[in-house]
């Protein structure tokens, strides 16, 4: 059974639930299910733990403690990905992505531990200005289902390499893998007792009360902007900083001079990548009109294509989503929108028996003419996408920004100059060109408008978690 870890020890919780695996609906084991109690505990260790040791304070501890986590889950690769794969659904080339995302991003916050300077200036005779930048304090990080591996290091490890200590809540969906990381985490023998404290939740009290505990001085979550919105309302009484990640509606824009060769699997790929149960999912395809017949063949040929099958299997091409009441609501939305939409792959609950026990939706291309519809502006979160069609630049650009959403878009285009010129007008965090779904730790990840507020990855990802002390001092003359 995957439990709970705050202050240091193992918890059972008076709860405990079934893991469900989403390919065949049976119980994969039980994990102890949190809630407020849990949650109050976490704050209450981190709290004690960040005003009562050096941990603020000790970069050298830091980088270390975070060394050892990534030679533990480096050494256990091969467990994670299995245990992601059996879990989460997804298949084993994205399960193995998402780890090998994880272990260099817990180095690269290692070397952020000593690197972080501050700044100096005499900014008069004898009078001395100097900036420290210092941790905020107890983090509070709330990480999502549909990729708990690298998003709760995302989120935990620059607040660890700033100095702050963490209560972390995990999602059920994943509560064995969540153990079993929290277990390789925790193996670290630097680590300090409360530092580190987290608890798997599969319902809604715990989260919420770390959202509003006063000694709670920063918030990181990722997940849908409904529930960011109200993370925002509510961390507002303690004004309590926060970072948001959260949905998108990823255009991918293809212009008459692109690859189609090169694009075509891309595109297919960011309909179905983690059953497009994806943040950055590259939901919407938008084709200039001279390529636009002869992308729709090419992207319907590979979605029919798409074998389905349980994550752990290697010759499955998409997994399961992560449950059928999932399943159902992206089916509703779907059956909806034919109101208004061309169904060039229909996609849908499979009729293959051996496929009747899991959470199992087939690839699925609309086309539309309008943005101003559900399908568009909606974010499935499922293996969905739109088709549309465009004339030039300012076409693209128009339907690009045309959502609420700005967390990332992809260019393709042979031309020189064009890529750029049309990535500086699309209101997102990330424009890819040419390509689709890179992450770089060096760089910072984050959303426009209704994505998000805050970055992670990059240096603004330890700033996140920071305060800037200003100190002055005259030096008197002798």
């Amino acid at each position: 059974m995957a439990r709970n870890h705050i202050d240091g020890q193992w918890l059972d919780s008076a709860t405990r639930t079934d893991s469900l695996s989403p390919a065949s609906g049976k119980s994969l084991g039980t994990y102890a299910d949190g809630g407020a109690e849990e949650a109050t505990a976490a704050v209450d260790a981190a709290r004690r733990t960040f005003d009562t040791t050096d941990w603020a304070h000790d970069r050298q501890r830091r980088a270390r403690v975070l060394r050892e986590m990534a030679d533990a889950l480096e050494s256990h690769r091969d467990e994670v990905i299995t245990s992601l794969a059996t879990e989460n659904g997804k298949i084993l080339a994205e399960a193995a992505f998402e780890v090998d995302l994880a272990i260099p991003k817990l180095r690269y916050y290692a070397g952020l531990a000593l690197s972080d300077l501050g700044g100096s200036a005499e900014v008069a005779p004898d009078l001395y200005s100097f900036s420290l930048r210092q941790p905020m304090g107890v983090a509070a990080i709330i990480v999502p289902w549909n990729a708990p591996v690298v998003l709760a290091i995302r989120g935990f490890a620059p607040a660890l390499a700033a100095g702050c200590t963490v209560a972390m809540k995990m999602p059920g969906q994943t509560g064995l893998t969540n153990g079993l990381l929290l277990e390789l985490m925790t193996s670290a023998p630097s680590l300090p007792p409360g530092v580190l404290n987290s608890f798997t939740e599969s319902g809604n009290t715990g989260a919420p009360v770390l959202v509003g505990d006063p000694r709670v001085n920063v918030i990181s979550y990722t997940g849908s902007t409904v529930v960011g919105r109200q993370i925002m309302r509510d961390a507002a009484a303690n004004l309590t900083p926060v970072s948001l990640e959260l949905g998108g509606k990823t255009p991918m824009v293809v212009f008459d001079d692109a690859d189609l060769d090169a694009v075509a699997p891309v595109l297919a790929k960011g309909i179905t990548t983690f059953a497009g149960q994806f943040c950055m999912a590259g939901s919407r395809i938008l084709a200039q009109r001279g390529i636009a017949p002869r992308l729709r063949e090419r992207v319907v040929d590979l979605l029919r294509a798409v074998r389905v099958g349980p994550g752990d299997d290697p010759a499955s091409d998409m997994g399961p989503m992560i449950d059928k009441a999932n399943v159902a609501r992206v089916d509703r939305l779907v059956e909806s929108a034919l109101a208004y939409a061309t169904p060039l792959v229909r996609g849908g609950v499979p009729t293959d028996p051996h496929l009747a026990d899991g959470a199992y939706h087939l690839p699925t291309l609309l086309e539309v003419e309008g943005t101003d519809n559900d399908l568009v502006q909606k974010e499935v979160f499922g293996p969905v996408g739109t088709f549309e069609v465009f004339d030039d630049e300012d076409d693209a650009v128009a339907r690009a920004n045309a959502t609420e959403y700005g967390l990332a878009a992809s260019v393709w285009s042979r031309d020189v100059d064009r890529p750029l010129r049309v990535a500086r007008r699309i209101d997102a965090g990330t424009v890819w060109t040419n390509t689709w779904g890179l992450v770089n730790d060096q760089f910072e990840e984050g959303g426009f408008k209704h994505s998000g507020t805050g970055r992670l990855n990059g240096l603004r990802a330890l700033a996140e978690f920071q305060e800037i002390k200003h100190l002055m001092q005259p030096v008197g003359r002798r």
